[in-house]
């Protein structure tokens, strides 16, 4: 697991300020390569790359995550816009929100994750 310190400083704005990247603008929005996305901070499986799909928002999007065990959803508060944040449960670092808008033939959900704290390992 990385220190705090050992953080980019967007990673730190999002991971740990609960920021949010700029859409279209991060490394994985447009990715369509076949791998797990895991935690950029400590290392966590988080999505599988047969979830994501193209919601045309400029984030990563999954349909559900890929290892329950490492994703934690927690009531967010912040003005009523995210009503639910989706956070790391082995580190604690935000990753983005769920919302109910998702593919309906695949549950349902939009898990709208940012870029900058996921790092992709390709399968194969």
């Amino acid at each position: 697991m990385k220190k705090d310190e050992e953080l980019s400083k967007e990673l730190y704005a999002v991971a740990r300020k609960k920021g949010t990247e700029a859409p279209f603008t991060g490394k994985y929005w447009n990715e369509h390569a076949v791998g797990m996305y895991k935690c950029a901070v400590c290392g966590a499986e988080l999505f599988s790359s047969d979830a994501k799909f193209d919601s045309g928002t400029g984030w990563p999007s999954f349909s559900e995550p890929g290892n329950l065990k490492n994703v934690e959803l927690r009531a967010d508060d912040s003005g009523g816009l995210h009503p639910t944040e989706v956070v790391c449960k082995n580190c604690g670092a935000h990753l983005g929100h769920v919302f109910d808008d998702g593919p309906k033939d695949k549950g349902g959900k939009r898990y709208c994750i940012n870029s900058v704290c996921l790092d992709l390992e390709k399968k194969n």
